[in-house]
C-alpha cells in the first residue's frame, strides 16, 4: 500500500466490463487499497446479466464510478467506443476487468504520465503483455520506445501490435485521431482493426520495461476470460508446435497484406 494517496486528476480510469463483477470488484478495490485515485472512473458495461447489473449498482455505493450501460450486448469495439466518448479529462487509462494493479503500479503509471505530459508526440503508453514487443529502442526511465518495420524481412508477426487491448495511458482525444473501433466484429478482430488505424496513422508508443511488474491479469474459475482462442493457437504439444511454425509466416504474409490494403476509418 502506498503510504501517502495518490491523486491523478486529469485522468479517466475506464473500465470495459461484461458479467464479471466479481474481477470488477477487486479491481476496484485493489486501487482503494493502494490509494489511487482518478479525476474521475467510468465503468462501460456491454449489455451484462440481470445479477452482474444488480452488482453494478452495488458497487457505485462504494466506488464512486459512472456507469455506461447499453440494454443488449454488442461487442468490445462499441463498448470501448462508448466508455471513451464519456471519458472528459484529457487522459485515460484503460483496463478491462480482469486486471489487477500490482505495487510497482503507482511509479511506472506517473513516470508514464510525466512522459505524456511532456512528450505531444507520444500517442500510447503500455504497461502489460504476454510478450516483449519484437522491435524497441530505449527511451528512458524504464520504458522502451516500439518501432513499426512494415518490410516482411521484420518477420515476426507481432510488429503489427503496437497497440493492444492491454492496460494502458493515452490521450483522451484518441478515436478522433486514430478512429473508432470497429464494431460488429469479434474481439480479436476488433483489437486487429484499431492496431492497423494506429500503424497507418503513424502512432508512437512506448512500453513498460518489466511489463510483467504492473498489472496481474487474474481469471478465476468462477469468472473465466469471455475471449475464446482456438486451442491450436495455444496448444504446446509437438504436432500443435509444428503446425504453428507453419502457419506464421502466411499469418505474417497476410497481416503484411492487410496493412498495405487497409484504409483507416475518417474520424467523425
Amino acid at each position: 500500500m502506498n503510504e501517502a494517496p495518490l491523486f491523478f486528476p486529469h485522468v479517466t480510469l475506464l473500465i470495459t466490463h461484461y458479467n464479471r463483477s466479481q474481477s470488477l470488484e477487486r479491481l476496484l478495490t485493489t486501487f482503494q487499497q493502494q490509494n489511487i485515485r482518478f479525476g474521475e472512473m467510468v465503468v462501460s458495461d456491454d449489455g451484462s446479466k440481470a445479477e452482474h447489473q444488480e452488482a453494478l449498482k452495488k458497487l457505485q455505493a462504494q466506488h464512486p464510478f459512472r456507469l455506461i450501460t447499453t440494454p443488449k450486448n454488442r461487442g468490445l469495439g462499441h463498448n470501448i467506443n462508448k466508455g471513451q466518448d464519456a471519458v472528459k479529462t484529457p487522459y485515460t487509462l484503460y483496463v478491462q476487468e480482469d486486471f489487477v494493479p500490482k505495487p510497482a503500479f503507482a511509479k511506472a503509471f506517473a513516470d508514464a504520465l510525466a512522459i505524456l505530459q511532456s512528450q505531444p508526440g507520444i500517442d500510447i503508453i503500455r504497461f502489460y503483455a504476454y510478450f516483449n514487443y519484437p522491435y524497441t529502442k530505449p527511451f528512458g526511465n524504464g520504458f522502451s520506445e516500439m518501432m513499426f518495420h512494415p518490410a516482411p524481412w521484420y518477420a515476426n508477426h507481432l510488429k503489427f501490435y503496437l497497440y493492444s487491448d492491454h492496460p494502458h495511458l493515452r490521450r483522451s482525444n484518441f478515436l478522433e485521431k486514430f478512429g473508432r473501433y470497429p464494431e460488429g466484429i469479434k474481439g480479436d478482430a476488433t483489437e486487429f482493426g484499431m492496431a492497423l488505424s494506429f500503424l497507418k496513422k503513424g502512432a508512437r508508443g512506448l512500453l513498460y520495461n518489466q511489463f510483467t511488474e504492473v498489472f496481474d491479469q487474474a481469471n478465476s474459475s468462477a469468472e473465466p476470460s469471455t475471449m475464446a482462442r482456438s486451442h491450436w493457437r495455444q496448444g504446446v504439444s509437438p504436432g500443435v508446435l509444428a503446425l504453428r511454425k507453419l502457419y506464421l509466416p502466411l499469418r505474417l504474409l497476410k497481416n503484411t497484406l492487410q496493412y498495405f490494403t487497409f484504409k483507416p476509418q475518417q474520424p467523425r
